[in-house]
């Protein structure tokens, strides 16, 4: 837009110059005026080009000081064109259309103001100036007309600006939908850990990685002992709460590669890539240590959970869905020994 700027004033200066040629404009109010358009046009396209706009205004575009400077331009090319100025009234109109899409509501109402009072007042000036060149009752007609384009214009550029408002904030809404759903889709909305879905896609991700690397990937299958017991003695709502507990309290213990997630109701499954069994079961130990220490009286006074774990380990060539068998069998053979233990498969 700043490079089709600078073409449309350079034709304009071309124009201009052939009103010179015509008689029609002073030679050298034309190239002062000319000078002005130019290096406005040369001084805001550098300022975009360079990125120095992005530095000193909200609006990179600089919407706004462009229309303003191409109106103050337009008026006085009104001032000096003489009997021609009346086709600057289309020039007018279409420096006002460059800011319809870039413009706020309010800035399109202050600059339609702007522009009508700047007129008004050359035109005025000119008509007691150069009565002739400018009579009143021309200058009155034009005024009339200038009324009806900044009018409608501005009408236009407010209505713009209500249209890019909307769009602005149905496109915040669409992007917090967007994050929103992408949450969702990867995490447990009650514990926050990654949910099944995206544990399996990590995993086969992880795999991918093994392939290359030949290293185990350490699976834990872990329960929360007879949490069937604690809803039904003291609810739903202390049952959740209790989830969120040892959620928090679990991943205190593990490494940034490694990966929680819920599994289902109180089942979990921890992922640690390049672990072995027994690297597994010291993480294990640890976070059993971490739950050990673990208040819950703000959710029911007294209570204390352990929970069962199975551990297995996916070797190359081994498919993740026999791996996670492996760890399932063992995690019940460890809920059938007794509990709060664990159990390689």
């Amino acid at each position: 837009m700043g490079l089709l700027t600078l073409g449309l004033y350079g034709v304009f200066a071309l124009l201009q110059h052939a009103e010179v040629l015509l008689g029609l404009v002073d030679a050298r109010a034309s190239a002062w005026l000319t000078a002005y358009f130019l290096l406005g046009a040369l001084t805001f396209y550098f300022l975009l080009r360079s990125g120095w706009s992005e530095r000193f205004s909200r609006d990179p575009s600089l919407t706004l000081p462009q229309t303003l400077y191409g109106v103050v331009g337009v008026i006085g090319a009104y001032a000096i064109t003489g009997p021609a100025r009346g086709a600057v009234m289309a020039v007018l109109v279409l420096v006002l259309a460059f800011g319809m899409f870039g413009l706020s509501v309010q800035q399109a109402r202050m600059l339609a103001v702007f522009s009508l009072v700047a007129l008004a007042l050359t035109m005025a000036w000119k008509s007691q100036s150069d009565p002739l060149g400018y009579p009143v009752r021309v200058e009155a007609v034009h005024l009339a007309f200038a009324v009806i384009i900044l009018i409608g214009v501005s009408a236009l550029s407010m209505r713009m600006g209500v249209l890019r408002d909307n769009l602005r904030r149905q496109k915040h809404e669409l992007e917090g939908s967007l994050k929103k759903n992408q949450i969702l889709a990867t995490q447990d909305e009650l514990t926050g850990l990654v949910n099944r879905r995206h544990m399996t896609a990590l995993m086969k991700t992880e795999q991918l990685r093994q392939q290359r690397s030949g290293a185990p990937i350490g699976l834990i299958l872990l329960d929360i002992d007879h949490f069937k017991r604690i809803n039904d003695q003291h609810g739903h709502h202390a049952g959740d709460a209790v989830l969120k507990a040892f959620a928090r309290a679990a991943s205190h213990q593990l490494r940034g590669s490694d990966v929680l997630s819920r599994w289902g109701g109180e089942e979990f499954l921890l992922m640690l890539p390049t672990a072995t069994e027994a690297e597994a079961l010291l993480c294990i130990e640890r976070m059993r240590a971490e739950l050990s220490q673990l208040s819950l009286d703000t959710i029911v006074p007294g209570l204390r959970i352990t929970f069962s774990a199975g551990v297995s380990a996916c070797r190359p060539g081994e498919t993740l869905d026999s791996a996670i068998e492996r760890a399932d069998r063992a995690m019940y053979r460890a809920k059938k020994t007794g509990r709060n233990r664990t159990v390689q498969g």
